[in-house]
């Protein structure tokens, strides 16, 4: 962009703020708008998936999120605030037959969701109504369920992993002592993100294992 307003030259002339919000605003949107047309053919062609997929904030103010997958890619579709939304299986059901709706019947393969119970019941509804789709739990969700049970019905886990969370709250609350871990692992860190909630917990134990030597010469 300054790279644009240099080759300009002297006198350019910024737009206005309304000029931003309202006319550049508007032929963002036609353009991206263009830009979705063009996998919307294709889902013509092949068929697509509808993932969606919930985020709740820290004030309990919620969202819901929709994309579409084809073989041309992953584009983000909609996002509907569930926040004043009671997730009744009725509920969710018409949100996902909505969402359908939008897609088109005939394009859509499948509809993939969490593998909660109101979800399994909504999806075995829209199955019910509509032929052509099939719902799918996510995989990524029962994988955080199965490692939930692990952790909460496996002592030798659930011990396991709460003496990995106080070596890691001990290191990472204090400055210098990250400081040191970071010198001894040559920068690599303990607490790995991961897709699911549960996974982070088994993916630092993996880390601490394999920095096992490195923590014992830190600590000594």
């Amino acid at each position: 962009m300054i790279e644009m307003i240099g080759n300009f030259g002297k006198g350019f002339k910024p737009p206005s703020y309304h000029e931003v919000r309202v006319k550049f605003l508007k032929l963002e949107v036609k353009r991206t708008m263009n830009f979705l047309s063009e996998y919307k053919e294709e889902w013509k062609k092949t068929g697509c998936t509808i993932m969606s997929d919930g985020w709740t904030h820290k004030k309990k103010r919620s969202i819901y999120n929709f994309l579409v997958n084809s073989p041309k890619g992953t584009v983000f579709l909609t996002s509907i605030d569930t926040s004043d939304i009671s997730k009744t299986t009725d509920k969710v059901f018409e949100m996902l037959d909505d969402i359908v709706e939008q897609v088109g019947e005939d394009n859509v393969v499948q509809i993939v969701t969490d593998n909660a119970a109101n979800y399994k019941a909504a999806g075995e509804l829209l199955m019910e109504k509509r032929k052509k789709l099939f719902w799918t739990p996510c995989a990524a969700h029962c994988i955080d369920l199965i490692l939930e049970d692990f952790e909460k019905k496996i002592k030798m886990h659930q011990t396991t992993i709460t003496k990995g969370r106080k070596i890691t709250t001990y290191i990472y609350s204090r400055t210098m002592v990250l400081s040191w871990l970071r010198e001894f692992t040559r920068g690599k860190d303990l607490v790995r993100s991961a897709v699911t909630r549960f996974a982070t917990a088994y993916l630092t134990l993996g880390c601490l294992h394999e920095h096992k030597g490195a923590l014992i010469n830190m600590f000594t």
